[in-house]
């Protein structure tokens, strides 16, 4: 089964995390996660700028060193970045010191208020201790992209329909 949005009983446990932005306004907010990564974000930029369109790119740490003039230009084009931590790590599978120094690692190379978990998998105590610096943003819609099993065609009708 794929879950594209998130079930309402889970959003209703964690208030404190950023599932939705209402607005009065016909506004699509794009994110974008694991970057920068050439092949990719570079794509995703073009068509970005081929549409007068901003995003905010949630970026691992270890990829922005590894790819800093693709991250140079995620912030010369004007749009948001925001810390999926360094290494990708798992906050149910690790310590929650050790998650949280992933996390810090990030900030040693950029400084940001967003933050998105990887996998969206928090431990409680992480909450509450992200909570503290950062603005923990979820999502309202998943395209499903990262499973291989999921088409294209599935991908667009994630994101476009029921929503």
């Amino acid at each position: 089964m794929l879950l594209s949005h998130p079930p309402k009983l889970i959003r209703s446990i964690y208030p404190s995390l950023i599932w939705k932005i209402d607005t009065d306004e016909k506004e699509l907010f794009l994110t974008f996660d694991d970057g920068p990564t050439p092949g990719v974000t570079d794509l995703v930029l073009d068509k970005l700028k081929e549409n007068n369109a901003k995003a905010t790119f949630f970026c691992l740490g270890k990829n922005i060193e590894a790819h800093p003039e693709l991250f140079s230009r995620i912030l010369n084009e004007g749009h948001s970045v925001g810390n999926h931590t360094y290494s990708h790590m798992n906050g149910w599978k690790n310590t929650s010191i050790d998650f949280l120094r992933d996390v810090s690692h990030f900030d040693n190379i950029y400084k940001t208020d967003l933050f998105r978990p990887p996998y969206g998998r928090l431990k409680n105590s992480q909450i509450k201790t992200l909570t503290k610096s950062y603005k923990i943003i979820m999502w309202s819609i998943l395209s499903m992209d990262y499973d291989p099993m999921v088409t294209k065609q599935k991908c667009i009708d994630l994101s476009t329909k029921n929503w």
